[in-house]
């Protein structure tokens, strides 16, 4: 876990009032939205990823860009604590899954090499290294390239990375070598995307280019263009819509706040809320035929 930024657990585990927040190391409130770093090196080759759900669960937690501070909060969907179906053979989340910070998909941008208008969320991130992460963790990932998932008409960008402190990291560095060192990976991933929702009784999602992975280069052109939309988003150059754009550390954004008014935030207490019993749900095997 990293030392710079350190998650602070709220409310009831299983419940709406669960939340991760964050100070950093100085014991400041800060957002993992907009104040933690997108590069975490000056050569911006090593980015900060913010991991929403480990490898292997089911929970659907998302960085909540809408409430002030942007806590990791879990969906919600009719009334209900949302989690993912396993769709066999697939458990959960295969891979590590997140969002870099400082980054946000333009809903008011029509992406040229997809036709389609981001999804208005951070740019999200599939860590596929061995190590099973914590929810909540900061980690330092390189990119080896992209899949863009159209879901719902909208570009969704899936960012394909590896955490630099993995064993293997110095021999991944694109697409091609994902395939070398973890074959079948990538067709499990356009597998579970495109099937993930058919449980919930929605159509098979799609994607640009056939479901073919851009590589290294073209990904990271990606999240550096996001990364240009966040900074008009923070300094209140584009709409922000109903996102909470609140920060502690963005010195040139309206929206910043000091220190002691970002640790009340923090401070605030939560509602009171029971945890939902979720029982073996969770568990289900659903067996998906594809047409």
């Amino acid at each position: 876990m990293s030392a710079k930024y350190i998650p602070v657990e709220k409310g009831v585990k299983n419940s709406p009032s669960y939340a991760i927040y964050y100070k950093n190391e100085a014991g400041q409130a800060i957002s993992p939205f907009h104040d933690i770093p997108l590069y975490a090196n000056e050569a911006k080759t090593v980015y900060n990823m913010v991991v929403e759900i480990p490898r292997w669960t089911n929970a659907k937690m998302e960085i909540s860009t809408k409430v002030p501070l942007n806590p990791i909060k879990q969906d919600i969907k009719k009334g209900k604590l949302r989690f993912v179906a396993n769709c066999f053979p697939h458990h959960g989340y295969i891979w590590n899954y997140g969002a870099f910070p400082q980054t946000w998909e333009n809903p008011d941008h029509i992406e040229p090499s997809t036709c389609a208008k981001g999804d208005n969320d951070p740019i999200d991130v599939l860590e596929i290294g061995y190590r099973v992460a914590e929810r909540g963790e900061i980690v330092q990932v390189k990119i080896l390239g992209t899949l863009a998932l159209i879901d719902e008409g909208e570009t969704d960008w899936k960012i394909l990375a590896i955490d630099v402190k993995d064993p293997l990291a110095d021999q991944v560095n694109d697409i091609a070598d994902i395939e070398k060192h973890f074959p079948g990976l990538l067709r499990a991933t356009v597998e579970w995307f495109k099937i993930y929702k058919i449980p919930d009784g929605k159509p098979e999602n799609q994607f640009a280019f056939n479901g073919e992975a851009k590589n290294a280069a073209f990904a990271t052109n990606v999240v550096a263009e996001t990364h240009k939309f966040w900074q008009g988003l923070v300094k209140k150059e584009l709409d922000a819509g109903s996102l909470s754009c609140v920060n502690t550390s963005v010195s040139d954004s309206p929206f910043n706040i000091s220190q002691e008014d970002g640790d009340k935030i923090l401070a605030q207490p939560l509602d009171a809320a029971e945890p939902e019993n979720i029982g073996h749900s969770v568990d289900k095997w659903h067996f998906i035929h594809l047409k």
